[in-house]
């Protein structure tokens, strides 16, 4: 792999892109990015600070890559871990603690803590009750088709409210809850290093605010997030997605740029549904500002600013979307069939879709999302319409630029080549 730091280098400045270096990849690696302190990149990114109390970690990484982080660290120290901070609680963060359980207890050494906000073990409650689900979604958005969702996760020892001071040798630590991605996300300062670990607050790309399978985001609580962290004037910005920035103006660039771009989604959707506007009218209208979504840490490559403006409305607004006929309606089923019925039947929508599809327009590819998916449910079983719903589907999938949507339309095109999910 090219060296973490030049690469996170390379990224600012435009020279390598997300879409080459996604940040949400299987990666490997550490980089010293200042003295005492790790930084490994992976699917969930682990950060680690040698003390005199011994090894701290922020997240632990995932049940997949937990044995790698543990090789990779042992390179770096030998330090026993005495502590470990879930930034929130998604399963690529917090599957690596139990290696070094393991590890402690043939060494004879004291087992390392778990500290999370308080309102973490409820994800893992949550997670638990919704096992099938979760296991589900997340093979759709991200392809693992052999993906199975955990039902046994090491809770915290110690929760806190709002803030949280550890004292780790020689080492002081200060933890703050704040609300984004997720409820229970935890920012990890450590002034003594200008050190900021963020969680998922920063992730190299447009913010994970959307998830359209996943529960609330809060984009307005996020952006004063992030500006509460330029206040701290980091040095080093270590996020749980993506790569380091390092430098004082870098950080406050990058955490500054997300705000607005989260606090203009925010503004826009909140005037038009103030004025009684559709969701469908104001998916269509809000957009971030270009300045901003041009820039290589704001790129729609894993969620998407659609896909946010979808739950502001959610957080704001419940699940109505201002169109009565959405209010109690007939199943997708029935409506296919009664459109199947009334272009005088499913091929006929087929033809359609697939002359919509081929002149590669957003536009007339939504139209062609449409008409192909009531052939399809009107008449599944014709080889024809599978056959176009794959190919359609596929095509929206090269086109789309995130990780949501690239899941739930490649999803759609292998269920109509018949395979079992």
């Amino acid at each position: 792999m090219e060296d973490i730091l030049g690469l996170a280098d390379r990224l600012w400045t435009g020279e390598a892109t997300t879409t080459e270096h996604h940040p949400v990849a299987l990666n490997s690696g550490l980089a010293e990015v200042t003295d005492g302190v790790a930084f490994l990149p992976n699917l969930g990114n682990v950060s680690a600070f040698k003390t005199s109390g011994g090894l701290f970690m922020v997240d632990t990484g995932s049940s997949l890559i937990a044995p790698l982080i543990h090789k990779e660290i042992r390179h770096w120290t030998p330090l026993a871990l005495n502590t470990a901070v879930y930034s929130h609680g998604h399963i690529d963060h917090v599957f690596g603690v139990p290696v070094f359980e393991e590890e402690a207890k043939s060494n004879g050494w004291q087992a390392p803590q778990v500290i999370a906000h308080e309102a973490l073990p409820h994800r893992f409650d949550r997670y638990i009750l919704t096992a099938g689900y979760n296991q589900t979604i997340n093979r759709r958005q991200f392809g693992f088709k052999d993906l199975v969702w955990p039902t046994e996760y090491r809770y915290p020892d110690v929760t806190y409210v709002l803030d949280h001071e550890l004292q780790i040798g020689d080492t002081t630590v200060h933890l703050h809850h704040e609300k984004g991605e997720t409820d229970d996300h935890t920012v990890t300062w450590i002034p003594s290093k200008r050190v900021l670990c963020c969680g998922d607050l920063f992730i190299w790309a447009s913010p994970n605010g959307g998830n359209p399978q996943k529960v609330q985001r809060y984009p307005r609580e996020w952006a004063k997030a992030l500006r509460r962290m330029i206040s701290l004037e980091p040095d080093y910005l270590l996020p749980g997605h993506g790569f380091p920035i390092v430098g004082r103006d870098r950080i406050q660039q990058a955490l500054g740029d997300t705000a607005s771009y989260l606090e203009s989604l925010v503004e826009q959707t909140l005037a038009l549904m103030n004025e009684g506007a559709r969701l469908s009218d104001i998916l269509d209208a809000v957009k971030p500002p270009a300045n901003l979504a041009e820039l290589p840490y704001l790129k729609p490559v894993y969620d998407e600013p659609e896909f946010i403006v979808h739950n502001i409305w959610r957080l704001y607004g419940g699940w109505y979307d201002g169109n009565p006929a959405n209010l109690k309606p007939a199943t997708d089923r029935a409506i296919a069939q009664e459109m199947c019925d009334l272009a005088g039947g499913a091929s006929r929508l087929a033809d359609r879709a697939t002359m919509l599809a081929a002149t590669g327009d957003e536009a007339q590819l939504r139209l062609a999302g449409h008409l192909i998916e009531y052939a399809w449910l009107a008449q599944g079983d014709d080889d024809a319409i599978a056959q176009a719903r794959q190919i359609i589907f596929t095509l929206r999938a090269e086109l789309a630029t995130s990780t949501m949507a690239k899941g739930v339309f490649n999803w759609a095109a292998r269920e109509s080549a018949g395979e079992q999910f």
